[in-house]
Order: C-alpha cells, then sequence, then structure tokens
C-alpha cells in the first residue's frame, strides 16, 4: 500500500503532506475506523454522507428529543467533541446532510456530489467504507466514493488513491464481525496496533457519542485496519448468505440496494468492471 496514517507523518519534515479527506457515511463512523491515528491527519477534511439521523424515531439514539433536526444537531455536536479530541476542528468538517438510512435513495447524485468535493479538496487519498453489507449507508458511501474517482479518470482528471478503514459485517451463524474486513484475495491489509496513549484517545473519542453509547461499546479499541480498495462489482452481493443490515429494517435489502447501484451506474454510465489504477475486483 503506496500511504497510510502513521505516526511518522506527525510533524515529518518539511515536505508537503498528502491531501485527505475521510469520507464516513455517519458521524462516528470515522472514530470507529480510524479515530486513533486521526492526530496524525491534522489537515484532513472529515467528510459525512449523512446527518446521522433517520426520519423514523425507533432508530434515534435519543427517542427523548423533539425532531429529527434536534437529533441531527445533537449528532454533529458529538462528532465535533469528538473530533476536536484528535485535533481536528470544526472547520475541517462537512457534511452532505442525507438523512441517516436513505444514502442509497439516489446514488448517482451523491456520486455526482461525492466528485465535487473530491475536486475542490483536490484529494490525494481518500479513507473510506468497504462494501461489506453491514449497513446500507456504508455502502452507499462507498459506491460514491468509487463511482467519483471512476468518473474523474474518465474525464481524464486526476483521482485520489482509496483506503479502506474496516467497520463490520455479518457472520455466517448470526453474529457480527467488528472492525475486520471481509477477506478479498490479492489485497493485503495493514493492522496497525493502538499503544495505551491512542487507545485512551479513542476511547474518549467514543465516549463523546453518548446518544450512540449502546452501539459502540462492543467496538474493540485496540486495533484498526486498513487496505486500499478492491475494484467492487456492486450489482453483486458482497459476501454469500444474509446481509447484516437484512436483519433490520433500515431502509433496503440487499436486493433493492443493488437494484439502486444498477441504475446509478446506467446513470452514470460506468461498468462494473475493473479500471486501470483498480485492485483486483471482488466478486460474489
Amino acid at each position: 500500500m503506496a500511504w497510510l496514517p502513521s505516526r511518522s507523518l506527525h510533524g515529518a519534515g518539511s515536505a508537503s503532506p498528502p491531501s485527505v479527506a475521510v469520507v464516513a457515511a455517519h458521524p462516528d463512523d470515522e472514530s470507529i475506523g480510524l479515530g486513533g491515528l486521526l492526530p496524525y491527519l491534522p489537515h484532513a477534511t472529515v467528510v459525512h454522507v449523512t446527518d446521522g439521523a433517520p426520519h423514523r424515531r425507533e432508530w434515534w439514539g435519543a427517542p427523548e428529543l423533539p425532531s429529527r433536526e434536534a437529533y441531527a444537531q445533537a449528532r454533529r455536536g458529538e462528532l465535533i467533541a469528538a473530533l476536536t479530541l484528535a485535533g481536528v476542528g470544526e472547520n475541517r468538517l462537512r457534511s452532505l446532510g442525507v438523512a441517516d438510512q436513505e444514502a442509497s435513495v439516489d446514488l448517482a447524485r451523491l456520486a455526482h456530489q461525492m466528485a465535487g468535493v473530491i475536486t475542490e479538496l483536490h484529494c490525494d487519498v481518500v479513507f473510506t467504507h468497504s462494501y461489506e453489507g453491514g449497513h446500507p449507508d456504508h455502502d452507499a458511501t462507498a459506491f460514491a466514493v468509487h463511482a467519483a474517482c471512476r468518473m474523474l479518470r474518465r474525464n481524464g482528471d486526476d483521482a485520489p488513491q482509496i483506503i479502506e478503514f474496516a467497520g463490520y459485517h455479518a457472520q455466517p451463524a448470526g453474529g457480527l464481525t467488528r472492525c475486520d474486513f471481509l477477506p478479498v484475495p490479492q489485497v493485503e491489509e495493514t493492522t496497525v496496533v493502538l499503544d495505551e496513549a491512542e487507545q485512551d484517545l479513542k476511547r474518549r473519542m467514543l465516549a463523546a457519542f453518548v446518544t450512540q453509547r449502546e452501539t459502540l461499546a462492543p467496538f474493540p479499541i485496540d486495533v484498526e485496519r486498513f487496505r486500499r480498495a478492491p475494484a467492487y462489482d456492486f450489482t453483486a452481493p458482497p459476501h454469500k448468505g444474509e446481509l447484516h443490515y437484512e436483519r433490520f429494517d433500515w431502509g433496503c435489502a440487499g436486493a433493492e440496494w443493488r437494484a439502486r447501484a444498477s441504475e446509478g451506474m446506467r446513470i452514470l454510465r460506468i461498468d462494473s468492471g475493473a479500471q486501470d489504477g483498480d485492485c483486483p475486483i471482488l466478486t460474489a
């Protein structure tokens, strides 16, 4: 892998650091994926696709709040508190403002928005989700980043390297694998073992997301995993069997999500095959 967040980057010489964006589906995904290493990316821009607030109250972490907007505001406040701990100021935060669970509704539009963000930020590297069926918004975010990069290359523009951080996906027996990847042949993974200070930081960052306390409690804080993104076939399931989000009513099932991806690719005029600069394609 050509580039990863590294402790050695902190204050490293006079060389210009790469332009980095962390693109996550929800406020807290960035802290789960690379919270321990965010202090070594002090100039990174953190972009969220959603505001973390679904329309349906039963999925709110704070159901006592009066409105979806109030819940979104609460999640924004938690995000600012968490990332301040990592040295990422509010001026480095962006949100596309999509409602939680609705990122896959219009994937073509989301990909165009993502291409605009990547171009504006002149990104060299984008850290984002893998396509693993954990949450439809995670998969939509992965789709948007990959589609945006393909459109940029098609137009003769530079596209950033895509690096994935590990999230979560279903286990065949009904459990959940956290902070590890679905394996992809020929794609190297890097495990970063966090030291005591980095673990303490990540613990405090996750604790800042008060409304998500129960959800975040099982996530490990001792390791973070990264890999260069493979060229996914978003029209195929990410793995055999039931996807994690199919166990819940989170807006769509896998077949509907993949139909949305197919329609998005048709509108964008991109196909599911690997292109120059991609890692080997992942198929079902």
